[in-house]
This record gives structure tokens, sequence and C-alpha cells, in this order.
């Protein structure tokens, strides 16, 4: 089973964490478009134990970043929260998504 079908497996499921919090994964097929060329539109969060959504890995909505570096906007809807801010994201593929949020969520949650 590949990396995709992993991904697609995990949609809608709830991982209790340590100290109250808990990581949820969203994942399903779309139609591919200009703004999600690969084909899957996701979200992987993780919450506090009061809900407040601490990071967040997804393309469900647009985003517009607080400020462009360079002169080329890029139309995909890949971003991460972090609390209150927005960054771009890079989507490479199902593997490396889950590798960036677990990578994310295991820093955050040794330093917080």
């Amino acid at each position: 089973m590949g990396d995709l079908e992993n991904l697609l497996l995990l949609d809608g499921e709830i991982f209790p964490m340590d100290n109250g919090y808990w990581v949820k994964f969203e994942a399903k097929t779309v139609e591919t478009s200009e703004t999600i060329p690969h084909g899957v539109r996701y979200s992987l969060t993780l919450h506090d134990k009061s809900n407040h959504r601490l990071i967040g890995y997804d393309n469900a909505h647009s985003f517009k970043p607080s400020s462009f570096r360079y002169g080329a906007r890029k139309t995909t809807w890949d971003h991460i929260h972090k609390k209150e801010e927005t960054f771009p994201y890079e989507f490479d593929c199902a593997g490396k998504l889950m590798e960036d949020f677990w990578n994310s969520v295991n820093y955050y949650l040794a330093n917080h």
C-alpha cells in the first residue's frame, strides 16, 4: 500500500496524545484543479485539551500570505497554520506531508 492510500485510510481518525493534546486527520481524493493539482484535499491538525488548533497542514481553503518575497504568486492552497500564523507549504507527496506534520507535532510537544 502506498503513502497516498495510507493517508486516505486515516480520514476521520483522531489520535489522543499526552497531556490532553490530540491529532485529527482528514483526507479525501478530489478532482485535480489549479489549486489542488495533486488531487487530495487534506487537513492534518494538532489541538490542545481546549480544542484550540495549534498546528494544521491543509489545503481546505485559500489563504493570503502576509508578504511575498518573490514576484510570482503560487496558486495552490497548501499551507501550514502555526497558532495564528499561516505559511505556504510545498506539497510533494502524501508520505512527505505526513512526515512533515508529525515532525512539527513532535517538535511542538517537546517544546511546550
